[in-house]
This record gives structure tokens, sequence and C-alpha cells, in this order.
């Protein structure tokens, strides 16, 4: 009779599989009714087609661009490109002179401002603030009361800068129109008058700034994270994170000692005067405007207040980007369609479903009843991939190509080859003369080694191509790695819990010859053989050729060297012994 008991543990496992299926399906629904997801993956560039933009970089001050700069404007675009979450776009130079840039889809505004936007980043201090209404003309300033400057401003945040034309400008500006024509870029030496666009948490602000102060080229990197308290704990509010080069460090010391003094003079938190300000400005827009509680002697200052996590990394992608001395005008704007197609990647499923086959009869006839296992298991790993890639595609933005779909394919096999380890070992076990419960936990043991030693060589493969590779080849080491991630889950989470559970049944348990773990037909030798008598090393291979000849056949065929050699001195032994007895009758 087959054992049972003890089951508990293996079905608790695959009750824990089973949760992870329906939580990952359960989210892909709710973000497919809300319509922000969609049950297909998302399809990248070659496979679906997209939106190319041609660009024209134009280098600040007029002069002509050179191949490092546009070789720095491709390298900065894939960036912010990337930082975005676009998967599998495609940017290039043409002609030596223009930036080629191809997206999947069709990008959305944000990305498209992204891409197009200028790394004219500068840190201006802030002299006047109002909201972003036009004032009315009855309203406006006379102009008898228009400023007048009585002096040469002293520093950047004088109100010296402030002349009639600057005032006359603030009052008639409408930040609730963006459309209105874009001025020429600004003098850095000059105050400003511009927006900071409306967002869903606040409307849009006008302001006068200052001349520019620091500049962007000096930022050395960004970061977004959750804020610490005073006590160093975590708090649910996010903050972007700056640090300065040596001369920016310098530069903004200077700034904050001064924005500071109005800070404290205002009454510090209870108080509000905008010359405690600084505007951080791209493309002549203010993206931020925070107000300098602290001198920052240190080039790292940190922006807090109000920021979602959302709203955090797009100021922090802005500022770590944003520090490239080319702006960039779309020359040209079209559709185009997919470079592989429909028909391409119907070929390359129609290839994966021939190797999918191919592996489920080998299964089927290597392992009998037991290739259902490895069936079940390739269909749950599939189910994890493919939900895992959905949902990418919806939270991360991520486009399956056909370089993708050709790592799907592949980790067919590599799926495949840790549940044949695994029955192997098994096999292995019962030739030993050892019950299938005992030989599924002793294979899975050895089997187990194996199989992690061979999916961490297959991940970091796949790392090494991801990090190492561009364009579609990461497409291929992405999934390689996602797919041998899911293979790992489901041989500890699926294959080896269903075989304990199965060991224990009548089918598999007393062997069935249909089963895949018939103990005679692979040729095993019991351990006790019957009256007081046990196996030995030199019985078995000799009676192993004595079963039938399939058996056998496979029984020899996993005999070790020395299994080998001291068969062959058995049967010669045996056979000089029978041949005087002969001669002697």
């Amino acid at each position: 009779m087959a054992r049972t008991g003890r089951n508990k543990p293996s079905l608790r496992v695959l009750v824990w599989l089973g949760v992870i299926l329906a939580v990952l399906t359960a989210v892909l629904a709710g973000g497919t009714m809300a319509g922000k997801a969609s049950w297909a993956p998302k399809l990248a560039l070659d496979l679906e087609g997209g939106t190319q933009m041609i660009l024209a970089p134009k280098v600040e001050g007029g002069s002509d661009i050179n191949e490092e700069q546009l070789n720095q404007a491709v390298a900065i675009i894939r960036q912010r490109v990337d930082g975005s979450g676009v998967a599998e776009a495609e940017i290039s130079t043409q002609s030596g002179r223009n930036v080629v840039v191809s997206l999947p889809g069709t990008p959305s505004s944000e990305t498209r401002a992204l891409i197009q936007a200028s790394a004219d980043m500068n840190f201006r201090p802030v002299l006047v603030t109002g909201p972003g209404a036009a004032v009315p003309a009855e309203s406006r300033t006379p102009a008898a009361k228009l400023p007048k400057p009585t002096a040469k401003p002293a520093n950047a945040s004088d109100s010296n800068w402030i002349t009639a034309d600057i005032q006359k400008q603030f009052e008639a500006l409408d930040c609730d129109k963006p459309a209105q024509d874009k001025q020429e870029r600004s003098d850095p030496a000059k105050p400003l008058v511009t927006c900071e666009p409306a967002t869903a948490e606040t409307p849009a602000i006008k302001y006068i700034l200052g001349p520019v102060e620091v500049k962007g080229v000096e930022i050395q990197g960004s970061t977004f994270q959750l804020q610490q308290g005073a006590q160093g704990a975590v708090t649910n509010e996010w903050a972007v994170n700056i640090q300065f080069n040596g001369e920016g460090t310098a530069k903004f010391k200077t700034v904050t000692e001064r924005l500071n003094q109005f800070y404290v003079a205002a009454g510090g938190e209870t108080g509000s005067d905008p010359k405690s300000q600084f505007a951080i400005v791209l493309d002549d827009q203010v993206i931020s405007a925070p107000r300098s509680q602290a001198v920052i002697t240190d080039g790292r200052p940190q922006i807090t207040g109000g920021f979602t996590e959302k709203s955090a990394k797009a100021l922090s992608d802005q500022l770590r980007f944003g520090a490239l001395p080319i702006s960039f005008d779309i020359q040209s704007e079209q559709q185009i369609s997919a470079t592989l197609g429909g028909e391409q990647l119907r070929m390359g499923l129609l290839a994966g479903l021939i190797g999918l086959l191919l592996v489920v009869v080998y299964s089927l006839f290597q392992y009998r009843a037991l290739g259902f296992v490895t069936i079940a298991s390739l269909v749950v790993a599939g189910a994890l991939t493919y939900l895992a890639i959905a949902i990418l595609g919806w939270t991360e933005n991520y486009r399956l190509s056909l370089a993708g779909v050709a790592g799907i394919i592949v980790s067919i096999g590599q799926t495949a080859d840790s549940f044949i380890v695994y029955f192997e070992r098994i096999r292995d076990e019962l030739r030993e003369g050892r019950g299938l419960v005992s030989a599924v936990e002793n294979g899975w043991k050895r089997a187990k080694r194996t199989v992690l030693a061979s999916k961490a060589v297959n991940l970091l493969a796949a790392l090494v191509l991801y990090f190492v590779a561009v364009g579609n080849v990461r497409g291929f080491a992405f999934t390689l790695g996602l797919t041998a991630l899911a293979d790992l889950m489901v041989v500890f989470m699926f294959t080896h819990p269903m075989l304990r559970l199965l060991a224990r049944t009548r089918f598999f348990g007393e062997g069935h010859k249909f089963s895949g773990l018939d103990p005679a037909s692979l040729g095993a030798v019991p351990l006790y053989r019957g009256a007081g008598r046990l196996r030995s090393p030199e019985d078995k291979p000799s009676l192993v050729r004595a079963k039938n000849k399939g058996a056998a056949a496979e029984a020899e065929r996993r005999m070790t060297i020395a299994e080998r050699r001291r068969a062959e001195q058995q049967e010669q032994l045996a056979g000089s012994s029978k041949g005087p007895a002969k001669e002697g009758k």
C-alpha cells in the first residue's frame, strides 16, 4: 500500500502558490476594470509600431553642434526615456546632425515634453510671486506707480531688478494659457518673468525671478526618498535630494545665506517672504520653488513639501537629466508601422508552441504519467510569467519585443531541465531500492543544489546581458531572467510539493508500470532480498543483467565505470567456472 500522512506542509505550499496567482490575477483585473491596464501584454516598437520624432539639436549660444555633444544628447535622451518608463525605444543619430527617437505606441504628452525639453536648467532667486491668472486691465498698476529702480542691483535678490516693463509683463502674463507663444531663451544675467504650470494638486503660479546664480550643469545627481524625522524615523512625506559639485556647492552656500536672512526676518515657518525662495527653472519655466529654511554648506539640499512619490520622482528625473547644454526642436513627427509586424510574432509564437509540444511529447514518452507533472509545471510557470509581463506593462510600461518572445521560448527548455534533473534523481534513488516517499525526499535534496546552481548561472547571464547590452538584446535578457525566477518558484512551490503528494498515492507509490516510477522497469534491486539476505555491491550488476532486456539496458546505462568493470569481471569468473565443470562431465 502507498504511504499516507504528512500531506499538510505540501498542501500549504500549493495553497500559497494559488494565493499568489490569484492576487496577481486580481491586480491585473483591477487595473483592467479601471481602464489603466490590459489583459494583453504591451508590445514593443518592432511588433506594434509607434511614433518617430526627428529632433533638431541646437547648442546654447547658437554655435554648431559637434559629434561629442550629439552623442551626449543621444545618451541623455535615452536616460530620459528609460527614466520615464518607456521600454524598447530606439534612439539614434541621423546624418551626424539630427536625433531620431522612435517610441512604441503613442507617447504621452509628458514623455514628449521630457524628450523635447532642453537642458537649460538653472537656479534663480524669487523676487515676486502671484496667482497664475492675468491681472485684469482695469486693476493693473498705473503708470505713475510702476517701479522705477533707484540704484544698480546689489545682488540677485535686489528689488531694483524689477523695472516698469518687468512689472507690466508680470501682470499681463496668464499662466492658465499654456498655448501662449514661446519666447526666446532668456538672458541668464537678467530677471525673468515666468510660470510654474498648474498640477493636479496646485494651481499655476507666476514669478519674477532674479538672474541665474547656479547652473544646472553643476548638479552631480539627485534622488527621491521618504523624508526622515528629527529622530531619524521615516515619515510618509516624500523628499528630493540634490547633490552639487564643488563649484555649485560654494555658489549655493552663498545663495542660501542670503535667502535664509529673508526667511528669518519674515518669522520663519510662521511668516512668508517670496525672497526666501529659490526657483528651479527648466526651459525658462519653474518646476519647483522651495523656500530656503537653512544655510546649506555641504551642497546637499533636500526639497520637501507636499510631494507624492510620482511628483518626487518626476522632479528628481528633471534635475538628474536636465543638465544637457543642447535644446531640441521637433523637426518632424510621424506614425511608423511595425518593423516586423504581426506575421513575425505569429511565427515566433508558432515556434514556441512547437518547442512546447516537443517537450510535452518527450516528457510523456520518457516519464509516462510523471510527464503530466512537467506539463502542469510548465503551465503554472507560463501563467506566472504572463501575469508578470502584463502587470509590468501596466505599472512600469514594459513592452514585449520579438527578442523578449525569443527569451521566453528559450526558457521552455531551461524550465524543463529543472524537472528532468529532479525526476532523474528520484529514479536513481528508486534504483537503489528505496521506496518512492524516501526517493522523493532524497532526490529533492540532491536535485535542489543542481537546480539552484543552474538558475544562478541563468540569472547571472541575464543580468550581464541586460546591463551590458543595448536595444533588443536587453529585452531578451529581461525575459530570460524573469522566466528563471518563475521556474525557481514553480519547482519549489509546485513540482516538489506535488510529487510529495503523488508519492503517497496508490498509482505512483506502488510503482504502476505507466507511472514512470516503476522500480522493476528501472532495473532496481531491492535492498532486502529475502531469507535474511541483503543486497551487496557485488550482487547488483549481475542481478541487473538477469532482469528483462529493457530493465537491463536501462540499468546498465546507469552503471558507473567501476560497476561495469566489476560486472565484466564477474561474468569472466562465471564463464571460467562453468568451463571445467562441463569437461568433468
